[in-house]
């Protein structure tokens, strides 16, 4: 993971044991594609096709890592966060060294206000999300094949309750419900305080620095 002011890029490279992991050829080598990431962006493919400091490809030196190291190695997935005013705040749950870890967050915040205050919030933020483990920014972003999927699953449920139809279809309406708002992340409740929504804790911070700060988007790998 990354971050050059209003920008930040997160990569996932996946080896087969911790033992690679801990690796500081393979370290060197995540922090030179996450690097390449944020210059160019999250397309693994075009990604993979950059030069790497040495000269050769990400991909040639992906291929000799595997061959020197013994064991498989892989650019799984990238993604890079910009925003025009503000800040991209990077969080790294149990760091194995200095921005590498098995859980990497960005939050990108749209605002005027101070980078002390949105530093402190983008950290409280992607803390959270680490924890929490959103699945969309909002509601509307959520993946309908999964509401589909959930939806199924509380039919089945509410049917073995043997009340009427119209109770039914109401029981399974609420449980969608329920799933929305525990699975965006502007509607889930804070982990720090267990009772405020996202949404409300990042208004008061900007209510408080004098700013509005909009949660522009994030990313949890």
């Amino acid at each position: 993971i990354a971050v050059a002011g209003t920008k930040g890029a997160v990569v996932e490279v996946n080896s087969e044991t911790d033992f690679v992991a801990k690796n500081e050829q393979f370290q060197n080598f995540v922090r030179d594609v996450t690097q390449i990431a944020l210059a160019t962006g999250g397309d693994v493919e075009a990604i993979k096709a950059e030069k790497m400091p040495s000269g050769t490809t990400v991909e040639e030196a992906l291929t000799n890592n595997i061959a020197t190291i013994g064991e498989n190695q892989s650019i799984r997935r990238a993604k890079r966060l910009d925003v025009a005013q503000g800040a991209v705040v990077a969080y790294v749950h149990n760091q194995q060294a200095p921005g590498l870890g098995k859980i990497g967050v960005l939050v990108a915040l749209e605002s005027a206000a101070s980078d002390e205050v949105l530093q402190g919030l983008g950290k409280q933020l992607a803390m959270h999300i680490a924890a929490a483990f959103p699945k969309a920014l909002n509601e509307d972003d959520l993946d309908e094949a999964e509401i589909e999927r959930e939806r199924a699953i509380a039919t089945e449920k509410a049917a073995e309750s043997g009340k009427p139809a119209d109770i039914i279809a109401k029981m399974v309406e609420g449980s969608i419900a329920k799933y929305r708002k525990e699975h965006a992340l502007v509607s889930q409740l804070f982990v720090m305080d267990g009772k405020t929504k996202i949404s409300d804790v990042v208004a008061k911070a900007g209510k408080d620095a004098g700013a509005e700060i909009k949660l522009k988007d994030y990313v949890r790998f």
